[in-house]
């Protein structure tokens, strides 16, 4: 049996460290459902399992269920990920893959109005 608290703080630093690292805020369970492609998939599951496992231990009888090693394995790695993310980092490429489709948007205008000069007889 793994007791409540125990599960609860590892809880709370995962919950911050998701709204710092991603910007993503609500409950533990909320925040790992809208994490979606931030994480990759067996981080993902990891975070299902503790939330899973925060379930479980609000309830006395089920609280037996939680695999200890496995939730401690699950939020340590979860944990260090997380710790990995440099949100400045993350906001950088969000900005060069925009201003990176923007530019080959152009391009390919640039392109069409080329041909489009050309089959006129413009050129």
């Amino acid at each position: 049996m793994i007791d409540p608290d125990r599960i609860d703080r590892p809880v709370a630093a995962l919950e911050d460290l998701m709204r710092d690292r991603l910007g993503l805020r609500g409950a533990f369970a909320v925040q790992i459902s809208r994490a979606r492609r931030s994480l990759p998939g067996p981080m993902r599951r990891a975070g299902h399992r503790i939330a899973h496992a925060k379930r479980l231990s609000a309830h006395p009888k089920l609280a037996r269920l939680v695999p200890r090693v496995e939730f401690d394995a699950d939020a340590a790695a979860l944990q260090s990920h997380l710790k990995e993310i440099d949100p400045a980092q993350r906001r950088r490429g969000t900005i060069l893959a925009l201003l990176g489709g923007i530019v080959f948007n152009l391009m390919i205008l640039g392109v069409l109005l080329s041909v489009l000069l050309y089959w006129r007889g413009f050129f």
